[in-house]
């Protein structure tokens, strides 16, 4: 018989990556930060199939990619050879789920357990909603008498505002902490970039079981000096030290013992420079960070506050030598800098054993990223 995953309200939600029809590799946790309805529909060929999507389609007050996205999740191949879906943007695209990679993950095929072969089986059809942490609010089966397309229609009416899914605003899990540096250590800082220029910044992504770096400015655009002089480097460790790893401790009784990179950066208004919505220890190569910390070292900008859209649009914009500091499995974003320059210090912070894991996983580092040594 069977086996089938069984998501109830509450439930952390799976994620996974699937071809999309926009995206050949769609991350679906970064979707976070709204509500997101999932429709596992089997095939658009099917009239209760395409009835569901229509439904979504005539929504755009609700699937807006603002207050809610859609995902209709097909496993027929021949709905994209036959051109069956299309995206609607903002608000509604399409999974090509052909492996069944998610219909395992939420109880749409049965499950596959430890090495064995994938089983095979008939497919279940259902909605499966989630509040903007990715937490499961509502599972409604296709129903034979399409009962549950008013169903979905009715909990659609009843949401709340994404930032008041809770009852009420919610505060992201951070820290923000005044006065690690002093402003002489800001401005010192600060002329060491203007010295030596910033070099464009990228993001690390898995391909082919390798951590590589990426660049692709749509995604971020920032320009970073690594930091070589170990007298500065000195200085800043010392101040973490004293300032930030009692506070961490304290908050999340997690014991700080290693810095990972030495880094300015500055995000230009000239460059409409934005880092988008992303997590810091997604792929082999990062699965060892802990904490991450952003230090402003000036005020003197608009805009490239630090949002966590998981948990409300509300941006963050430390003082000169203030930090926020948060875990990096938190989703968040740097909205675009519209006025001047800021400039900031940005490390990750871990202990002990996690620097085992990160030599461990020097074997899936891909060219260009350096192998690190306890």
């Amino acid at each position: 018989m069977a086996n089938f995953v069984n998501l109830l309200p509450g439930d952390t939600a799976p994620w996974f990556r699937q071809r999309s029809l926009g995206n050949p590799n769609y991350v679906f946790d970064t979707a976070a930060g709204r509500w997101l309805v999932l429709c596992f529909h089997g095939s658009a060929r099917d009239e209760h199939s395409r009835a569901a999507i229509e439904l979504a389609t005539a929504r755009p007050d609700v699937f807006n990619d603002d207050f809610a996205s859609f995902f209709a999740v097909t496993a027929d191949p021949s709905d994209e050879t036959e051109k069956r879906v299309r995206d609607r943007y903002p608000g509604i695209r399409h999974f090509f789920d052909f492996d069944l990679r998610a219909h395992r993950l939420y109880g749409a095929a049965p499950a596959q357990t430890g090495d064995a072969p994938a089983p095979t089986g008939p497919l279940r059809r259902v909605w499966v909603a989630l509040d903007p942490t990715m937490r499961v609010q509502k599972v409604i089966p296709f129903a034979p008498d399409r009962s549950d397309l008013a169903e979905m229609n009715a909990f659609l009416d009843s949401l709340p505002r994404p930032e008041r899914f809770a009852g009420f605003p919610l505060q992201a899990p951070i820290l923000v902490l005044p006065n690690v540096f002093e402003p002489e250590f800001c401005q010192m800082l600060i002329g060491l970039y203007e010295d030596n220029g910033g070099g464009g910044s990228g993001f690390m992504r898995e391909g082919d079981g390798k951590t590589v770096p990426v660049h692709d400015h749509r995604h971020k655009r920032r320009k970073d000096y690594m930091i070589e002089d170990p007298e500065v480097i000195k200085q800043a460790q010392n101040r973490f030290i004293r300032r930030v790893v009692p506070q961490i401790q304290k908050a999340h009784q997690y014991r700080v013992t290693r810095m990972e990179r030495y880094i300015v950066c500055c995000y230009d208004a000239a460059d409409g420079a934005h880092f988008r919505a992303h997590r810091d220890n997604t792929t082999k190569g990062t699965a060892h960070r802990r904490f991450a910390v952003s230090v402003n070292l000036n005020d003197d900008f608009d805009g490239g506050e630090v949002s966590f859209p998981e948990y409300g649009p509300t941006g963050f914009k430390a003082p000169p030598g203030g930090a926020v500091v948060f875990s990096c499995s938190l989703l968040h974003a740097v909205s675009k800098v519209t006025r001047g320059k800021r400039y900031a210090f940005l490390p990750f912070l871990y202990d002990d054993e996690a620097a085992k894991i990160r030599e461990a996983n020097n074997a899936f580092l891909g060219e260009g990223v350096g192998a690190y040594k306890a």
